[in-house]
């Protein structure tokens, strides 16, 4: 089978959980799945430091996008630099994904819609206008005090 083409897509590196981690979010978002997983050969196994015979890669799709993860081992970790963002149509899918993402994460790290999970992986959960939030200075008030987003509140206060 071939793998799935997509011309930019993240590469996220995992200290050793990159299994673990694509199996969560393959769990939580819709039309995805595991397309496959390599392994660390023996001749890999000392200068990467990595058990041979350990998952080294594992590509996967999230609702049709491309991702793969690396078991790269501890010295590079996830900042808030980077972060995916979860475009939602409802309160609904916010909850949903806010709760299954959010789980085992950093409750300090949640506001405005962003959150850590528990690989410190950083998530935008928001709504699918939050484009017309970001430009409304009033909209922006209210979403600054939120940390999941509340769809009812940011479109009262779009309207007001």
């Amino acid at each position: 089978m071939a793998e799935p083409y997509q011309r930019i897509s993240p590469f996220l590196w995992f200290d050793d959980k990159a299994e673990e981690a694509a199996k969560l979010y393959v769990s939580i978002f819709p039309n995805s799945k595991i397309h496959g997983t390599t392994h660390y050969p023996k001749e890999m196994s000392s200068p990467s430091g990595r058990p041979a015979g350990s998952v080294m890669t594992v590509s996967f799709s999230l609702d049709g996008q491309l991702v793969t993860a690396i078991n790269g081992g501890p010295m590079f970790k996830f900042t808030e630099a980077l972060s995916l963002v979860v475009m939602c149509q409802d309160q609904k899918e916010i909850d949903h994904f806010w709760s299954k993402l959010g789980e085992g994460g950093d409750p300090n790290a949640q506001v405005c819609g962003w959150l850590k999970d528990k690989y410190g992986l950083s998530w935008q959960i928001v709504p699918k206008n939050v484009a017309e939030i970001a430009g409304s200075s009033k909209a922006m008030e209210v979403m600054m005090k939120m940390k999941k987003l509340d769809m009812a509140a940011l479109n009262k206060a779009l309207a007001s």
